[in-house]
């Protein structure tokens, strides 16, 4: 990752009201009919869900796998910037998805940030390292069975201060 530069909104701190709203118009995952259903005030956890409809199937009936993925894209990095703060920048690096079973149907999955995640990353991104944690997201049907697990790799670096910042005389 080359550029510590995110969008133009990625240091807003958001409420979840408004991180649910956002994601519930963005036009790609309103048309696959994914929702952000809830967040916790905190932004530790959040779930997500995709009813099937016809934009979203397969001609075998089942969920379309890219819409699978979609549901699982980005979460994990809103929640975690959030939590480290401005600071920081996150970004999904890579991810992987083993589907399971055909999904059909209402599908979602939920996501957790812990301390000892946040705690790991803080650690390893206070010397200006990266950190690249692992985190894994599975993808559930009505009946509680496994449709697809998900892994992302995450890229976490904090941003270097600006000199402007720091007090006259002052130096990094």
């Amino acid at each position: 990752m080359s550029s510590l530069r995110q969008g133009r909104f990625a240091d807003a701190r958001l409420r979840p009201w408004m991180l649910r709203l956002g994601f519930n118009v963005f036009p790609p995952l309103l048309g696959a009919h994914i929702r952000l259903e809830k967040i916790s005030a905190d932004f530790r956890y959040a779930r997500v869900a995709m009813r099937q409809r016809i934009s979203n199937t397969t001609m075998w009936g089942a969920h379309f796998g890219g819409s699978l993925f979609a549901m699982t894209d980005s979460i994990y990095a809103l929640l975690l910037k959030q939590n480290l703060g401005p600071g920081y920048v996150v970004w999904d690096k890579s991810a992987t998805i083993d589907f399971c079973k055909p999904g059909r149907g209402r599908v979602w999955c939920e996501f957790h940030v812990d301390a000892p995640l946040l705690e790991r990353i803080r650690r390893e991104t206070c010397d200006g390292g990266k950190s690249e944690p692992v985190v894994e997201v599975q993808v559930y049907d009505q009946q509680h069975d496994i449709v697809a697990t998900v892994s992302k790799k995450l890229y976490v670096r904090q941003r270097p201060l600006k000199t402007s910042a720091l007090p006259h005389g002052e130096h990094q």
